[in-house]
């Protein structure tokens, strides 16, 4: 699993950095940790709120700069849940119900996140889970099929795909390969 950078500002406490300088206008030290938080990777409004929050930042000035920052176009929380979608679906094929979490848990709209995830079909999402099962495949012959038909099903299951979906790409890659599903149903997996 990658590392995550550690940036200045990033932990609780404030960097070293911070504590040298005198103090600033609060406005001052708003904009300079969004600017640093922004560089490394996009953020949501709500990722930059928190930030500011425990850097002790007054409300009202963490709202006049984020705000600002909205208006020229470096806060966008539709593009990032855009490209969040994208990135996730493609990279790890992740499934839209996983993906709204993820959106959540990061404090982006609920409208925003439908908006978002509505962009991915179900022909594309079950593409991707048929090509999640077949590069897992391979690791499961051996196994007698009902265990198979678990991990394989159960893998599709974490990454937020619908039961009936996972089961349904499940068996028809179990018969491709030769396995007789006639007898499996929904009540299997």
């Amino acid at each position: 699993m990658a590392r995550r950078t550690e940036w200045p500002g990033d932990s609780a406490d404030s960097s070293r950095a911070e504590q040298a300088l005198p103090p600033q206008d609060p406005g001052e030290r708003a904009r300079a940790i969004c600017l640093r938080l922004l560089t490394g990777t996009p953020r949501t409004r709500k990722q930059l709120a928190d930030a500011l929050h425990k850097r002790d930042i007054p409300a009202e000035v963490a709202e006049e700069v984020l705000s600002r920052f909205e208006d020229v176009g470096l806060i966008d929380d539709a593009a990032f849940a855009g490209a969040w979608v994208e990135s996730r679906h493609h990279g790890r094929g992740l499934a839209r119900r996983a993906l709204a979490r993820e959106l959540r848990t990061k404090g982006v709209d609920a409208t925003l996140i439908d908006e978002a995830v509505g962009r991915l079909d179900a022909d594309q999402e079950e593409a991707t889970a048929r090509e999640l099962v077949e590069r897992k495949l391979r690791a499961t012959r051996g196994l007698d099929r009902d265990r198979r038909l678990r991990r394989l099903a159960g893998m599709l299951a974490r990454k937020g795909y619908p039961e009936g979906m996972a089961l349904r790409v499940v068996k028809r890659a179990l018969e491709e390969e030769g396995e007789d599903t006639e007898d499996l149903d929904e009540a299997a997996f």
